[in-house]
């Protein structure tokens, strides 16, 4: 009796292994047969800075205004903290931010979403924000509280990007047959990346919720499944060298793995000058970032940079 009992135990665990994996490998390869074409994974580039300067100083403060950044930022009670540094230094640079928790908050203002699970968060979040601002802002950035982001360099990555056309962008990373954007180092989607998605969110069968199912897959995953359907497929973002500009790590990390790895060239060996995101960052950290970035200046020395980003109206951006 005991010996049959085993056996039925044995049986049941197996068969929900099995479930599990079967449900996972189909997710991961949810759409890949109903590709119209054929995607080679792209590294897409910043424009040179020579291309901008061929065009005109009126037509260049024209599109400087035009290019404008929505921040999604989704957070949790326990990060108070986190949630205050970034409040206080780099969204004021978005164009709008807004932080999305996943229950109501007294300290900050944030938009609640009710739940804990953060694919269902970024559901909600990136359907409020179509519905509600799909005709004032062409791009979405979501960026978790760990994140420090250089809004300005990121607008200037974009510059040649059609927001009418399908780009969702960031630090790719390969999962066997699906490519993706990390959340680590930020995601972007372009308005019609937006309405792409949005558009398959009520469609279970195409882009599921997931919530109690055995075997989940990270968010930002189940949203390159979702994306996938919709014809979106992950772009890496790089500069002219070839270097990320959206980064999973903290410059501090960076640095000490270049002076491990190229400790003759620390600062080469290192990150991009155009850097968008790092990641990981404590809140004093985020504060020393803001400082380095926009405060810290050399007496004497002035920057003719090809393109002015203009702050949003009424911002107390540094």
């Amino acid at each position: 009796m005991l010996s049959e009992s085993s056996s039925f135990l044995k049986g049941v665990m197996l068969g929900s292994i099995f479930c599990a994996l079967i449900t996972m490998l189909g997710h991961i390869r949810i759409g890949h047969g109903n590709r119209m074409h054929h995607h080679e994974h792209h590294h897409l580039q910043a424009p040179n800075k020579e291309d901008i300067l061929k065009i005109s100083e009126d037509e260049r403060m024209e599109l400087g205004k035009s290019f404008r950044v929505y921040c999604i930022i989704p957070v949790k009670p326990k990060d108070v903290s986190l949630w205050a540094a970034v409040k206080e230094t780099w969204t004021k640079h978005c164009d709008k931010a807004e932080f999305f928790s996943s229950e109501n908050v007294k300290v900050f203002e944030s938009i609640n979403m009710e739940t804990n699970d953060m694919w269902l968060m970024m559901r909600k979040a990136y359907k409020y924000a179509f519905d509600k601002y799909r005709d004032q802002y062409n791009w979405f950035f979501l960026a978790r509280a760990t994140t420090f982001a250089i809004i300005e360099n990121l607008k200037y990555f974009l510059l040649k990007k059609d927001p009418s056309q399908p780009f969702y962008l960031g630090h790719t990373i390969k999962s066997g047959d699906l490519e993706y954007v990390s959340m680590e180092g930020g995601i972007v989607l372009s308005v019609e990346s937006m309405k792409r998605l949005n558009s398959l969110l009520s469609i279970p069968e195409k882009c599921p919720e997931q919530e109690g199912m055995i075997w989940k897959i990270s968010e930002d995953k189940q949203l390159a499944v979702c994306l996938k359907y919709a014809g979106v497929f992950a772009e890496n973002a790089e500069d002219a060298e070839g270097k990320d500009v959206f980064n999973t790590k903290s410059v501090g990390l960076f640095i000490k793995e270049a002076m491990t790895n190229h400790p003759n060239q620390v600062v080469e060996g290192c990150c991009s000058d155009m850097a968008v995101t790092f990641n990981g960052l404590t809140p004093n950290q985020m504060h020393v970032m803001m400082y380095g970035v926009y405060r810290l200046r050399a007496f004497g020395h002035i920057f003719n940079d090809a393109l002015v980003f203009l702050p949003p109206n009424g911002s107390d951006n540094d």
